[in-house]
């Protein structure tokens, strides 16, 4: 290919980019008018388990993610909770999202009361052992690889 092919398939790219960023640039939505974000938020934990340990960590998060927001559930400090696993494990930087929802982001402040309800409900035998799977069993499994605060959008037609 020729210097001048060369120049001039750069300066056609260059400027099929600059009109893709326009593009962008001037994409003008307005919240609430063009979009809604839900008053719900999600917090999302992306998850790096280790080859042929999924089932083990699970066990795990049985014993102490899901029965903690089996109370949280149950008190109404959330509204829902999901565990999603990549069915390709090994790819990627996560093969699992821990997903909890709740109805806003005060569910997520602190609160004294909130936490002695849970705590009452939870008892102290079993804050004990789950403080120590979670710490001794847990970091040789899996790593965490993200937390995310995320909102529902609903685009409008």
């Amino acid at each position: 290919m020729t210097k001048s092919r060369v120049r001039t398939l750069l300066l056609g790219l260059t400027a099929a980019a600059a009109v893709a960023a326009a593009a962008v640039a001037y994409a003008d939505l307005t919240p609430w008018k063009d979009y809604k974000e839900s008053d719900a938020v999600w917090v999302v934990t992306t998850v790096k388990v280790d080859p042929n340990m999924g089932d083990v960590y699970l066990e795990g998060l049985k014993k102490t993610w899901v029965a903690g927001n089996e109370v949280a559930k149950k008190l109404g400090q959330i509204e829902d909770y999901k565990i999603y696993r990549s069915t390709l494990p090994s790819s990627g930087e996560f093969n699992m999202l821990l997903v909890t929802k709740f109805k806003s982001t005060a569910d997520l402040a602190p609160s004294k009361q909130r936490y002695d309800a849970f705590m009452k409900e939870w008892g102290e035998a079993r804050q004990k052992e789950t403080t120590e799977h979670a710490q001794k069993a847990y970091p040789g499994m899996r790593r965490i690889t993200g937390d995310y605060m995320m909102r529902e959008i609903t685009l409008n037609p």
